[in-house]
């Protein structure tokens, strides 16, 4: 697959077709189901983890703790575990519809304790409904899958996840080492990206399972100490390829974005942008009246694979976290994947197919539900 190509026409106006068959909703391991036991005492409680971060909470296994486009969820986990788990070590595919798992094959020499979960996907799940405009989201799912199992970690007090989100791999395109309690998790394979901080305060696990997009409008201006804080947990998980900003309405409409220490918010552009960046989101128009909606924006035209695939998977990993942040400021949030002709560069007047929009996070003060009881 010429990734480069894709990306190109992802970001072309032209609309997808008609939607396709999504295929089933879980990749078909081999072998019997089990069960997940109960977590020693000093294990790894691997059951929980993955509750709070990838399992399906309704038959059609569209509820689920992380986002996805079109809740279709392509995502595809298999578990390489080692010692400190309550599953004997092995390799092991995820069924996140039954909350099972297969037994694939023994675990390799050298597995470290704890578990990796290794992220790949299945595109037809997503190309069935965007079409040519899928593998941006299929990456941008995966890094929402990755930040999920980093917040369901830190919320079992687990050792502090090692991540891989570098782009050089196709297959899996990412990988999460959640160590035993106690422990720190190693970068897996082939090198790793800088652990975001730890929050002040770990996540709770019932925050995790409330997590939901919110569906539109989202209207009213975040403060401006809540827009500051959640441009700022993106900034420092976003990684070095990717820059970060909102777009805002009145008093002072304009694109605003975290100073270089992260304290306060400076005006990078002055004007109306929510109505742009409606007809550049697919035609979403509430878009036009959201509070506000944070930008990732980077991945020129010219961008290798790794970098494509790298700067997408970052994007889809901090706009989880700066999700959950907005949550705790008291905001409605709902993530914006899909974007075309979205040239922020070139609309700023920099050099045009340098600075392209790559993923969104819309947020207001007020949400659907509130809208229609006012």
């Amino acid at each position: 697959m010429d990734l480069v190509a894709a990306l190109a026409r992802a970001r072309s106006p032209r609309r997808p077709g008609p939607d396709t068959p999504a295929g089933p909703a879980v990749r078909a391991w081999p072998g019997p189901p089990r069960p997940i036991p109960e977590a020693g005492p000093a294990d790894l409680d691997l059951r929980a983890l993955l509750r709070l971060s990838l399992a399906a909470r309704d038959a059609s296994g569209r509820l689920r703790p992380t986002p996805s486009a079109g809740a279709l969820h392509p995502v595809d986990t298999t578990l390489l575990v080692g010692t400190g788990c309550p599953l004997p070590p092995g390799r092991y595919g995820y069924d996140p519809l039954r909350h099972r798992v297969h037994r694939l094959a023994p675990a390799p020499d050298g597995t470290p304790p704890g578990v990796t979960a290794e992220l790949s996907v299945t595109a037809r799940r997503t190309a069935s409904h965007y079409g040519h405009r899928a593998w941006p989201l299929l990456l941008l799912d995966t890094g929402h899958a990755a930040a999920a199992l980093l917040l369901a970690a830190r919320a079992l007090g687990a050792g502090e996840p090692g991540l891989r989100l570098d782009g050089l791999a196709e297959d899996p395109l990412a990988e999460v080492h959640v160590p035993p309690p106690g422990r720190r998790g190693r970068a897996p394979r082939t090198g790793g990206a800088p652990r975001p901080r730890p929050p002040a305060d770990t996540p709770a696990p019932h925050e995790l399972l409330a997590r939901r997009s919110t569906p539109p409008p989202l209207r009213g201006t975040p403060p401006p100490e809540a827009l500051r804080a959640v441009l700022t947990t993106a900034a420092r998980a976003g990684g070095g390829d990717l820059r970060w900003c909102a777009a805002v309405g009145a008093p002072r409409p304009g694109l605003v974005e975290p100073d270089a220490d992260g304290t306060a918010l400076r005006r990078r552009a002055a004007g109306e942008a929510r109505p742009t960046l409606a007809a550049w989101a697919a035609g979403q128009a509430w878009l036009a009246d959201a509070g506000a909606v944070l930008l990732a924006h980077g991945c020129p035209a010219d961008a290798d694979p790794p970098h494509i695939r790298r700067t997408h998977l970052r994007a889809g990993f901090a706009v989880h976290l700066a999700d959950l942040t907005a949550r705790r400021h008291g905001l409605a949030a709902r993530p914006v994947g899909s974007w075309q002709q979205a040239d922020l560069g070139a609309a700023l007047g920099a050099a045009p197919g340098r600075d392209w929009i790559v993923h969104g996070l819309a947020l207001g003060t007020r949400h659907a539900d509130e809208e229609n009881t006012t």
